[in-house]
């Protein structure tokens, strides 16, 4: 059971959602991001310290805390949720890993959110295949120079700060690869902006070029042969509040779609009176609670520090296919009224497409569950 600082937390969390998120999400959906004040906000709740320690200014929070924030975040705009757990993943991270001197400098403005920071791995050439990463890191006095190209990055159009996963090894090895903290603002980084049909403008999707950009020593976070295992325990931990968010996604419409057809009369009745239209929602809320289950199996398991490898990848690719399959039934179940921007339909089902390309195709993930067996009785 949660206890009194994560009940708080949380319903700051939702308040923000509900004061701040909802009334602009439709805007940002046409490709205005949001402002600065919007992080302030966020940062005024904690978003962007939950894990961190208290030592260091955060709340000192669990993964369940993160993951529940995302899941409230995400039913009011999954592109806002997911900018916001970025940068509060590179700010755990340098708790965990800067030295204490690194950390004082840069954690008070990514806490405040006078700062948006993202953590780099997809490259033109390697996507779900870290260890096809060609950015390279070379030795040189005083550090290292990085030089490569990083694409299809959470906050890279206005981050400051990025992780930055390279290569310093032979190509192809994961032992190889190390992690630096990277100062975006840096001459020999170039960043820009990518943007397509469904608006990018809230998750802040962008990329970089490093041509020759020096990196100080006290800034590799992670040296080779520690990142790798880093990047894959990340991963796990993102595809469950991934698959958390799509999950409340899909909540957010049920509910909508609920009420709608409660108060909607059509041939004398309400909707909701109509068995035909009700069967589609109630196949939505048995799909949905099989899907909020594995979450919190994953959560938990995540907890218990398991081996959640499989957990987490079926949590995302059955969420994700939940999200995908009934958002548009939700939408259809609320006939044209359901375009409506006051409405979050379409927002969603764009943003189902873009969780099914993050943390892991759903390609990869299957390749991977089919070799899974999650029989938990002996039979």
């Amino acid at each position: 059971m949660a206890d009194e600082a994560t009940r708080q937390f949380l319903a700051g969390v939702r308040n923000f959602a509900r004061d701040i998120v909802n009334p602009r999400a439709a805007e940002w959906s046409a490709g205005s991001g949001p402002d600065v004040a919007v992080f302030a906000a966020a940062a005024g709740t904690g978003l962007l310290r939950i894990e961190v320690p208290d030592a260091l200014g955060g709340l000192g929070l669990g993964f369940r805390a993160k993951v529940e924030a995302c899941a409230i975040l995400a039913a009011s705009d999954f592109g806002l949720a997911m900018a916001l757990v970025n940068t509060h993943n590179v700010a755990k991270r340098i708790s965990q890993s800067a030295s204490p001197e690194l950390a004082r400098s840069l954690l008070p403005d990514l806490l405040a959110g006078r700062a948006s920071a993202c953590t780099a791995l997809t490259e033109p050439g390697a996507g779900s295949d870290a260890a096809a990463m060609l950015c390279r890191a070379e030795k040189c006095d005083g550090g290292w120079l990085l030089n490569g190209e990083k694409v299809w990055i959470v906050n890279a159009r206005h981050a400051r700060h990025a992780i930055v996963y390279a290569q310093t090894g032979q190509p192809g090895q994961g032992a190889g690869i190390a992690a630096f903290l990277v100062d975006l603002t840096n001459p020999g980084c170039t960043t820009f902006s990518i943007d397509s049909g469904i608006s990018q403008a809230s998750i802040g999707t962008g990329g970089f070029r490093l041509d020759r950009c020096f990196v100080s020593e006290e800034r590799l976070l992670l040296p080779a042969g520690t990142a790798f295992k880093a990047i894959l325990e990340e991963i796990n931990g993102a595809r469950i509040y991934v698959a958390a968010m799509c999950c409340a996604m899909v909540s957010s419409a049920l509910r909508m779609a609920q009420a709608y057809g409660e108060a909607r009369q059509t041939f004398g009745k309400p909707l909701m009176q109509h068995a035909s239209w009700r069967e589609k929602l109630a196949g939505c809320a048995i799909a949905l609670a099989a899907g909020w289950s594995l979450v919190d199996a994953a959560i938990a398991a995540t907890e218990r520090a398991d081996d959640v490898r499989h957990l987490a990848a079926a949590a995302k690719v059955n969420a994700v296919t939940l999200a995908q399959r009934e958002l548009p039934v939700l939408l259809h179940a609320m006939g044209a009224e359901g375009l409506r921007e006051t409405y979050p339909f379409t927002r969603h089902i764009g943003a189902a497409q873009l969780a099914a390309l993050t943390d892991g195709s759903t390609a990869m993930l299957l390749d991977r569950l089919g070799r899974w067996d999650p029989t938990r009785i002996e039979l």
